[in-house]
């Protein structure tokens, strides 16, 4: 491939030294619903109002913890450099000072990740995220299994996955989001 500045839409350019740059870069530049790159595979990422309204109604128990945090909670794209992935999570907790004029942070750049499974897209969540979450350093992984009708949250990343898992709990069961949030999250409404 050339690596010669190319021109994409609305004047960005890049220089395309490597398969993963140019596809990354394409993601980034595609229109309509988010999009997503998941070992590979350019994934669109619709989401549904049901889909919609767990993430936020983490994001409305959390709220508190942002402010004293100074971070903030949003689906922004998460780059695993290295790797053929791009990830826009249904939720990710930032500083907010990292997230002011990113394109793109690392998931050991977040407080909290969190992914809301969909029957298209469950095992992704369950499985390959996990695991490349954990790869790539973030701190703390929520799992709000819709289909299992459970949450599962992952702490402590390493080479080998996440070193604590704690669940899966029921819907209904409160779970633990330990410091920095240092909260109990009702599960209640997911």
């Amino acid at each position: 491939m050339s690596s010669q500045p190319h021109s994409g839409p609305a004047g960005h350019s890049y220089v395309a030294d490597d398969p993963e740059t140019a596809l990354k870069f394409a993601i980034q530049h595609m229109r309509g619903d988010r999009v997503q790159l998941v070992e590979g595979v350019i994934d669109q990422v619709p989401p549904t109002w049901d889909h919609e309204d767990v993430a936020d109604r983490v994001r409305e128990q959390i709220r508190p913890a942002l402010r004293v945090l100074g971070c903030i909670a949003g689906s922004g794209n998460l780059d695993l450099p290295g790797s053929d992935n791009w990830y826009v999570p249904d939720l990710a907790v930032v500083p907010r000072e990292l997230a002011k004029g990113a394109r793109a942070l690392l998931p050991d750049q977040t407080l909290l990740v969190v992914e809301v499974t969909s029957e298209s897209n469950g095992d992704t969540d369950r499985i390959v995220k996990r695991r490349r979450y954990a790869e790539y350093g973030a701190p703390l992984y929520l799992l709000v299994d819709r289909q299992e009708r459970s949450c599962t949250l992952y702490a402590e990343p390493g080479e080998l996955g996440y070193q604590v898992v704690d669940g899966p709990h029921p819907f209904g069961t409160p779970l633990r989001l330990p410091e920095p949030f240092g909260l109990d999250l009702d599960t209640t409404e997911f």
